[in-house]
């Protein structure tokens, strides 16, 4: 089988079965995770794409026949891997999953001890170079590593039900979208311990994907979730992705709450639980972040973009939440990482101490800081683009940042451009002070300079 480098990305691998990645190279990298980390026990666990179980058991053979053991959790989501990894206090772990990428993709995301992230700049190209040119030391005189079936699912259950007090929890109606991922099973588990009654949609894992792939940031995908919201008269709808690492969630009227605004939301309830906390959040929206955190009594924290910069940076602060708008919401007591289950728990924990709807609680700050959402545009010179904007919009300016892309403030509106670490593409994000219209006016101008010909 052909090994090509273009399955290694900024943060994991990823790549078209058997094109860009195949089980040739998902050997080699258990054969190189353990050369470069000197694992002697690693986490391993699959999504539900079809190739998943034949690429684990390509990358044990590698880890094993190189001399690690391996704890074999099986079909699983990503954040199980981090759970495993940390609360078994294992060497590393790895996830093989291609998240909402198309059904003929997979791909892995490796992580070290207590589930810091192996990126680029952390040892991933290491394994790419080793991958590539195949270069790994005899294992003639190696002890075989060992494997072992590991059913993680009642400890992680347990710690996801100490983020949230059961007390405070009330009977709401919730419709749950799986895609056909991964979170089914995992909500089939906490359900007994919860008094909420699930309306579930798409809910058995099936890696032909036949709802279409998993990924509620498509506008498009939403509606499944929307629809049967308004047909049930649910409090509340949850949507993931194919490894469920993130969660999106819809209101009572099957409105799509942006993740931007669930990063302030979810930072009031980590100050009222640990006051005067430092909250992490990226550059594309910041204005509702840093009001709300501020009059909480928190402290906000700017980091780049990227579950790698954002979970270094959060151990770096000992900040003890972090949220990007594109909805990876990072917990310290959940090892640092990114979870898809607590932030849905901790939200309708909110909904059932204040007893208002989800719209309520999310209009006031929905109508300060209107937002674009993210909208992507593909050029082909990006430094051209850049100079365009900077010859533009930088003169007047109130505020430029250059943390991750080109943030640019005016005193009512605002907006981040950046390209994309996994796309050949640009990001646009623009927000505005209470003015719908400004916004919208402002965005289409900014498109129209990003997309000259």
């Amino acid at each position: 089988m052909e090994i090509k480098r273009n399955a290694f990305k900024a943060y994991d691998i990823r790549g078209k079965v058997p094109e860009e990645l195949n089980e040739e190279m998902a050997y080699r990298i258990g054969r190189a995770y353990v050369d470069i980390f000197q694992a002697k026990k690693v986490a391993v666990g699959h999504d539900i794409r079809l190739s998943g179980p034949a690429f684990r058991d390509a990358l044990v053979r590698g880890l094993t026949e190189a001399g690690c053991d391996v704890a074999d959790i099986g079909m699983c989501g990503t954040e199980q891997i981090y759970f495993t990894t940390a609360h078994l206090q294992l060497d590393g772990g790895i996830m093989i999953t291609a998240s909402h990428n198309p059904k003929d993709y997979n791909g892995m995301k490796l992580v070290r001890q207590e589930s810091r992230p192996i990126s680029g700049d952390s040892g991933l190209k290491d394994v790419e170079e080793k991958v590539v040119t195949g270069t790994f030391p005899p294992v003639t005189d190696v002890v075989p590593g060992q494997v072992t079936h590991v059913d993680i699912m009642k400890d992680y259950v347990a710690h996801l039900l100490t983020y949230v007090d059961p007390a405070a929890l009330k009977p709401l109606k919730v419709v749950v979208n799986a895609g056909n991922g991964a979170a089914g099973p995992v909500i089939d588990a906490l359900e007994p311990f919860l008094p909420f009654k699930f309306v579930k949609i798409n809910h058995t894992p099936d890696g032909s994907f036949p709802n279409g792939v998993p990924n509620p940031l498509l506008v498009e995908n939403r509606e499944a979730t929307a629809k049967v919201v308004r047909e049930t008269g649910a409090d509340v709808g949850i949507a993931w992705d194919g490894d469920f690492d993130r969660c999106f969630l819809f209101d009572e009227k099957g409105d799509f709450i942006e993740g931007y605004f669930l990063v302030g939301f979810l930072a009031q309830a980590f100050l009222r639980r640990y006051p005067g906390a430092k909250i992490l959040y990226d550059p594309r929206l910041t204005w509702n972040t840093i009001e709300v955190v501020e009059k909480a009594g928190g402290i906000p924290v700017l980091s780049k973009s990227g579950h790698a910069f954002m979970k270094e940076r959060m151990r770096q602060e000992g900040a003890v939440y972090g949220g990007e708008m594109s909805a990876h919401h990072y917990f310290k007591d959940f090892f640092y990482c990114d979870s898809g289950m607590i932030p849905w728990l901790l939200v309708l924990e909110i909904m059932g101490r204040e007893g208002r709807p989800l719209s309520e609680l999310m209009s006031e700050r929905t109508a300060c800081y209107p937002v674009s959402g993210e909208i992507n545009s593909t050029v082909a010179d990006a430094a051209a683009v850049f100079r365009r904007i900077e010859e533009k919009y930088l003169p007047g300016a109130v505020r430029v940042e250059r943390v991750d892309g080109l943030s640019v403030e005016y005193e009512n509106w605002r907006f981040n451009v950046r390209t994309s670490n996994t796309e050949p593409v640009l990001r646009l994000n623009v927000e505005s002070k209470c003015d719908v219209q400004l916004m919208k006016q402002k965005t289409a101008e900014l498109l129209a300079v990003i997309r000259a010909q």
